[in-house]
């Protein structure tokens, strides 16, 4: 027993490790947050409600059916239901009828919103697929900022590291009287900033973390963590696309455009079901009903007075009616004409809508498409940059090493390789989410790979 009871606390115990040490790669929080955002769960209850009004409006074909049963009693001068008759008794009395209604032509009404009702699950779904378009580049931004901080932290500790070195390098040689203190002091003030920047971007790491933890509605942000990515520029042919080619493309697959194509689609539909109510309706109506009574008839043949039984009397007294009922609409007070009127408004709002999205399509691709071209230009002048200041750190090291610079202008040279390489990783990550960004135009999916 406390064999079976060591083992099953050191699986659990391997479990929660595990649990701990697990890493998300994007493809997994895209997913996740698929699966788990309280917006896209909202939208597929939408999507539900669209398809039940597909169900009704395929429902409107049908004949209805209702049954009704009734029952009651009088005391002093009432009808006997099952002949008319007066009576002056207590009487009890049932009534039971079977009703069904069938419409047969109601201005094409029917036909056009079963039409609609599909288009409308077709437009929810656009919707749908539409917020998932941008959660995952929401996600694919964020997680991507957990990546550029944590590799602005690993260079800001690798510079950390050679400033040590030179602090205790410096420490040696004022203590052998080569240098003067204040150049010990000068570069343990510049070790204290780089200290204070690593803080930084620690804090910059786990905002990030919990910022995409929250994207994901996940609460346990201690223990979430992104898998490491050595992460270059991809290579991309979307560049090598005109932005009218890309717009192009665009509009084929884009969720917003066609769901606000859909959307006047709907209007259009909205207006033929208005002008529906100018034509006459046809229906036609069953009904099969019957009747009780608990008195005493007069029997011819047996001289007598009987009551005959209730199975009797509902065979008996039963009746059906049936017919067609048409009605031309004459004047309902300016309704009808109002209604056509609004709709023809919402099919012009709807057209207006579709021409501003796509107009909103083409500045955000021109948009995207500068953003690539100029943060490469950035991040090629950050890498050049780099380049410079690593070389000018380098003389100015074997300068400080043999007493030709000070300790403030050592330490003011290092600075600048540290921010050129900060704007290296910074212009880097810029550049690739925004290449992303393009290619998400193009219909690519976001991988980073």
């Amino acid at each position: 027993m406390k064999f079976r009871l060591s083992v099953l606390l050191l699986v659990f115990s391997m479990g929660m490790v595990f649990a701990q040490q697990k890493k998300w790669t994007l493809e997994e929080c895209i997913v996740y947050a698929e699966e788990n955002n309280i917006s896209i769960a909202q939208f597929e209850l939408d999507l539900e409600n669209a398809k039940l009004d597909h169900s009704d409006a395929l429902g409107n074909f049908l004949p209805d059916a209702n049954a009704q049963v009734s029952t009651s009693a009088s005391t002093g001068l009432s009808f006997d239901p099952t002949t008319q008759e007066p009576v002056t008794t207590t009487i009890l009395t049932g009534n039971g009828n079977l009703t069904s209604t069938v419409n047969i032509f109601n201005g094409m009404r029917n036909i056009n919103r079963l039409r609609r009702a599909k288009m409308n699950a077709l437009a929810n779904q656009y919707r749908l697929d539409d917020l998932k378009d941008d959660i995952r580049l929401n996600v694919a931004n964020a997680y991507l900022s957990i990546i550029s901080n944590k590799e602005t932290l690993v260079t800001q500790k690798a510079q950390y590291a050679v400033t040590e070195q030179d602090m205790k390098r410096t420490a040696e040689l004022v203590e052998a009287g080569v240098v003067p203190q204040g150049d010990l002091l000068e570069i343990e003030a510049t070790a204290a900033g780089q200290e204070q920047q690593i803080v930084n971007t620690e804090n910059l790491v786990l905002i990030s973390r919990i910022n995409l933890a929250q994207l994901l509605q996940l609460t346990d942000y201690e223990n979430f963590d992104v898998a490491d990515v050595d992460l270059e520029v991809p290579p991309s042919e979307v560049a090598n696309r005109t932005p009218k080619e890309i717009y192009a493309t665009a509009l084929s697959f884009r969720n917003d455009i066609k769901f606000a194509e859909s959307n006047v689609t709907l209007a259009e539909q909205d207006l033929k079901i208005s002008k529906g109510a100018l034509l006459p309706t046809l229906g036609a109506f069953f009904n099969y009903n019957t009747r009780y009574s608990d008195q005493e008839r007069f029997n011819n043949v047996t001289g007598m007075l009987e009551r005959e039984s209730f199975t009797d009397q509902l065979w008996l007294n039963d009746g059906i009616s049936y017919g067609v009922q048409l009605n031309v609409p004459i004047f309902n007070r300016f309704t009808n004409r109002n209604n056509i009127r609004r709709s023809e408004i919402n099919v012009q709002q709807a057209q207006l809508q579709l021409e501003q999205n796509k107009l909103q399509l083409e500045t955000d691709i021109n948009q995207a498409y500068v953003d690539v071209i100029s943060f490469a230009k950035a991040y090629e002048a950050a890498q050049k940059t780099l380049e410079a200041r690593r070389l000018a750190y380098d003389y100015s090291k074997e300068r400080y090493d043999v007493g030709l610079m000070n300790a403030f202008d050592f330490s003011q040279a290092q600075s600048r390789v540290d921010n050129a390489e900060a704007d290296v990783v910074r212009t880097k990550y810029d550049y690739i989410f925004r290449l992303k960004v393009l290619e998400f135009y193009f219909g690519l999916p976001i991988q980073l790979n």
